[in-house]
């Protein structure tokens, strides 16, 4: 028999609805305007962790997009000021108690702020939707050393692989040092914030930037971005924007090689997203934040489909 009732309750829904409209209010009250976005665009993201959709249409290939980002930073560099956005992005092979391949995203700009800045508001967001919280920065050395005893930025290779074999990660392949540390932190590190209450990660490695500035830091070049943490499931990534479209072009270039190095389609660099930064990115700080896992921590649930009208199975 075809499964035709939604995958949320009733009342859940309700409580989407409810909290999207906060959302809104949440930032009506603090001036930033919304705005919408392309869902179908002819650029995509570089980034190999990535794997998105493609659309066949007359005029070529169109991708849904990840994020808003590209088009929200275009808007910015029209001079839009601050601004939100708060709807559907996409990425395709992510199916789980924590995603969801079509998934609800909140994503905000503020000109002229730092990501320590955008942290503050951050909290005052999760604050304004589920009350007082507890809050705490953690940098992304000070977890690894309290939680492995591990110095993520000097450690040797050797002692990168002893830390995963003792942490009972049988690791199957060659995997590079990035990947590594990330196993590190999602299956070991995440596991152990899950008691703290809201945690924010900063002064993560350069090689981990993304999108955002590199700045230099008594252990070295650190990235200017956070992650923020609610009972140990990651809810929010936030960058110090970097703004040089040089160092961006340079890095999209080794998103592509990786890309070919795994084996996937090299994506081309969006000329539009481009020209906007050429013209001039405003100095400003971003966050994008999962809507669906936000509802997963108000209402209780341990599966984000349990928050959706119609999860990926039935939809």
């Amino acid at each position: 028999m075809t499964e035709w009732r939604p995958s949320a309750t009733l009342e859940i829904i309700e409580t989407r609805a409810t909290t999207l409209a906060s959302i809104r209010q949440f930032f009506a009250e603090r001036a930033a305007t919304e705005v919408e976005v392309p869902l179908l665009a002819s650029s995509g993201v570089t980034d190999p962790a990535i794997d998105l959709f493609q659309v066949a249409t007359r005029s070529g290939t169109r991708f849904l997009q990840s994020s808003p980002e590209y088009a929200m930073k275009r808007l910015l560099a029209a001079g839009s000021g601050d601004i939100f956005y708060c709807g559907k992005a996409f990425r395709a092979s992510e199916v789980g108690s924590r995603h969801n391949p079509e998934f609800t995203l909140l994503e905000w700009y503020r000109l002229g702020w730092d990501h320590h800045q955008l942290i503050a508001e951050v909290a005052r967001f999760i604050e304004y939707l589920v009350g007082a919280v507890s809050w705490q920065i953690w940098s992304y050395q000070q977890l690894f050393e309290h939680c492995l005893g591990l110095d993520p930025h000097r450690c040797s290779d050797e002692e990168l692989q002893e830390s995963l074999t003792s942490s009972g990660l049988d690791v199957v392949g060659d995997i590079d040092r990035r990947d590594s540390l990330d196993l590190l932190l999602t299956h070991i590190i995440e596991p152990t914030i899950k008691q703290w209450g809201l945690v924010f990660i900063v002064d993560f490695p350069a090689d981990q930037a993304a999108l955002a500035r590199v700045l230099t830091g008594k252990e070295g070049p650190l990235a200017a971005r956070f992650e923020a943490y609610y009972y140990g499931v990651e809810l929010a990534n936030g960058y110090w924007e970097e703004t040089n479209v040089t160092e961006l072009e340079r890095r999209f270039e080794s998103d592509r090689l990786k890309r070919t190095k795994q084996g996937a389609t090299p994506v081309e660099n969006d000329p539009h997203f481009l020209a906007a930064h050429r013209s001039g990115l405003p100095d400003c700080a971003g966050v994008a934040l999962g809507v669906d896992r936000l509802l997963m921590a108000i209402t209780g649930q341990q599966s984000i489909g349990s928050t959706i009208s119609f999860d990926w199975s039935i939809s």
